[in-house]
């Protein structure tokens, strides 16, 4: 009976990536970098070498571009990973300019075994082979085969022990070149410009061997280096509902009644309403209850951030750290970089309450080409959030047209387990404000539309709405319909 090759796996130094490729860099694998110029293959490199280099697994890093090594290093050091120490210690860098240049294939490759042989390291990075390529190409050398070049190389790496890496500039999966069946992992990276955005994504397009996550992962060049925003890992299984139902107190009596008890605990609740209505002063009251509670909370806003002179009770909770702020302006966010950045939050606070504030902002603050799937978006992110374990409440824009009331603009009011609608009524020359509490999942709820006011101590919730036939004086006038138009 034959038993299986254990392959180890090396942890990339990247945040995310390892998650992206299934559990790290399979060691003693032959990987190709690829992307056009300015994506971050010379950056994810280095980062990869820094992280994973030791004197007991040195790297050598092979330059085979016009620039020299020390010109590459003047701006690799700029970023947080780099290691001044580890240079001629456990990192070596030779230059092949001279030898690409001259066209001979056989002399590449004889240098590079050379350096190999006498340096036994346990990393190779070549930057960019593009380069080896277009010297054969444009060299007029009869004995220079590629196919054969690129199978003797793959070879020999196989036979070195050591985890390999090529870098290369390639514009479209479609280029043809062996090397790419001859690689173990293939990760390409794109970037694209959008109005003043700029956008980058990778695509694990190949790995031996493991288990990679599908499709394009939004990765961001900062200076501590490059971040990968894997998606959020989520629970397959949903827990069932318990009974009887724990439930979250708003921090408004009346509207606790209105709900059946409070919130159940772990639900996403929608509170849409127009301009003023209030919904981000019960956004602040939600927290500000849990905060009362002993529980901590955290904030995600795409409009105005808080502050004391529109909020002192969410500004004092955000300062005491009780509430943890999300409030990134990057003009390129993704859904992945925004759920990251909340669950990071959530961790770190083991926060219990949720806020967004709003889902018109949030759609505003994503790059164009991610407000195109924004209701999946907006699926993927409440669904993150509440496989976290957390009660989410969300406020939504909607623009009051006195005869109706929608819930959502996007079509997502389905994917909340609980609605209340605000709006505003005229009477008697006069814009009131009422609410109503659409649904509930599981549970019972008032049906009542409600009158209720906004002064120094947040949301005032009266009674019922009276006949409006009586309100106007006796004049007929059809009750707003309570109809989702989405």
């Amino acid at each position: 009976m034959s038993t299986k090759v254990t392959i180890n796996r090396l942890a990339t130094g990247v945040p995310g990536l390892d998650e992206v490729l299934g559990g790290g860099l399979p060691e003693f694998s032959f990987n190709m970098i690829a992307g056009p110029p300015g994506c971050g293959k010379t950056t994810l490199a280095h980062q990869m070498m820094f992280a994973l280099a030791t004197p007991e697994r040195p790297a050598l890093f092979f330059t085979v571009l016009g620039e020299p090594p020390l010109k590459m290093l003047r701006y690799q050091q700029q970023f947080d990973f780099f290691d001044s120490e580890a240079i001629n210690q456990s990192i070596r860098y030779i230059n092949l300019a001279d030898d690409t240049l001259a066209g001979n294939l056989d002399e590449v490759l004889r240098r590079i075994v050379s350096e190999v042989e006498a340096h036994s390291p346990s990393l190779v990075f070549v930057d960019s082979f593009r380069s080896v390529v277009l010297a054969s190409q444009t060299q007029d050398n009869p004995n220079n085969n590629l196919p054969q070049f690129v199978q003797q190389l793959g070879m020999l790496m196989t036979t070195w022990q050591a985890t390999t890496f090529l870098i290369g500039e390639y514009f479209t999966e479609t280029d043809t070149n062996p090397i790419f069946t001859v690689a173990d992992g293939l990760i390409w990276l794109r970037q694209s410009v959008q109005r003043n955005s700029m956008v980058r994504k990778m695509e694990i397009m190949k790995m031996r061997g493991q288990p990679t996550l599908p499709g394009l992962h939004t990765f961001r060049i900062a200076t501590s280096g490059i971040k990968v925003f894997a998606p959020a890992r989520l629970n397959p299984v949903e827990a069932p509902l318990e009974f009887p139902i724990k439930r979250l107190k708003m921090g408004v009596p009346q509207l606790d009644e209105m709900l059946g008890g409070g919130l159940p605990r772990g639900y996403s609740l929608l509170v849409a309403g127009p301009s003023g209505s209030g919904k981000s002063i019960l956004a602040a009251t939600f927290l500000a209850e849990g905060a009362r509670n002993g529980e901590t909370g955290v904030i995600a806003v795409f409009e105005q951030r808080p502050n004391h002179s529109q909020n002192a009770t969410l500004a004092g909770l955000i300062q005491s750290g009780q509430v943890g702020l999300v409030d990134s302006r990057a003009p390129d966010l993704s859904i992945d970089e925004i759920v990251q950045l909340l669950l990071s939050e959530i961790d770190r606070l083991k926060a219990t309450r949720v806020v967004i504030d709003s889902l018109s902002g949030f759609e505003l603050a994503l790059a164009p080409t991610f407000r195109e799937d924004f209701r999946e978006s907006l699926s993927r992110m409440v669904t993150a959030l509440t496989s976290a374990g957390v009660s989410v409440l969300m406020t939504s824009e909607l623009e009051d047209r006195y005869t109706d009331l929608r819930f959502s603009p996007y079509g997502t009011a389905f994917l909340t387990d609980a609605i209340i609608v605000q709006r505003y009524i005229e009477v008697q020359s006069r814009l009131l404000r009422i609410m109503a509490v659409v649904k509930v999942r599981a549970s019972a709820h008032s049906d009542e539309l409600r009158l209720y006011s906004i002064d120094d101590n947040g949301l005032q919730i009266g009674e019922m709405l009276p006949d409006q036939e009586g309100l106007l004086g006796g004049r007929p006038t059809r009750r707003p319909a309570l109809q989702d138009k989405v």
